[in-house]
């Protein structure tokens, strides 16, 4: 037997997806705040969690103290692979407690953190993930009757294949459309 749930659950509201080059960071995080001081609680994951030299990707931690400088350090956690599984718990529970309205983390709240009230998702340097991952880690908000947003940062090296990826989801929040196109753009790998 085969079941398909091709619906959301009663009550939840369509994520509104949008597209931004990062040359447009500051405006967003003006918005943010703005929105975290009339309740918003916001993610903003990123794909790595120290600076490498070998890619031009935004840090966790840079990002964490780049937004301190815009959100009181009281209102803004930290949360990576990296830290002990006490520590990571606190950050959540922190977050879900609204003791912090603001969220930097990697892809380690991709599966398995449920924060109703969380509205906001942005996803820095989107281009480099995959089709699932950015809909796998949109789906961390959208999961009340709250409107939520989820905005797609990309930065200058934006390829054919990453607009086709980034379009996709941001026209789209049907996972099934949404695998259909993946499988599309990256083949269904080689069988051995």
């Amino acid at each position: 037997d085969v079941s398909i749930i091709d619906e959301l659950p009663p009550g939840r509201k369509p994520i509104q997806t949008s597209c931004l080059p990062l040359s447009g960071k500051n405006k967003l995080i003006e918005r943010i705040l703005a929105a975290t001081k009339k309740g918003s609680k916001a993610y903003w994951v990123c794909p790595l969690i120290e600076e490498s030299e070998n890619l031009d990707l935004n840090a966790v931690m840079e990002t964490y103290e780049d937004l301190k400088g815009y959100f009181s350090e009281t209102k803004i956690g930290c949360l990576h692979g990296k830290l002990s599984a006490k520590d990571k718990q606190r950050e959540i529970q922190k977050f879900k407690d609204s003791e912090t309205s603001v969220l930097v983390s990697t892809t380690v709240v991709e599966v398995g953190v449920d924060i109703p009230d969380a509205d906001i998702m942005v996803i820095e340097n989107a281009e480099r993930f995959g089709l699932a991952q950015l809909h796998q880690i949109r789906g961390r908000v959208g999961r009340s009757d709250k409107k939520s947003f989820c905005i797609l940062l990309y930065g200058k090296k934006l390829g054919q294949n990453g607009v086709k990826r980034l379009y996709t989801l941001k026209n789209s929040n049907d996972g099934f459309y949404i695998a259909e196109q993946d499988l599309k753009m990256r083949g269904s790998g080689d069988l051995i």
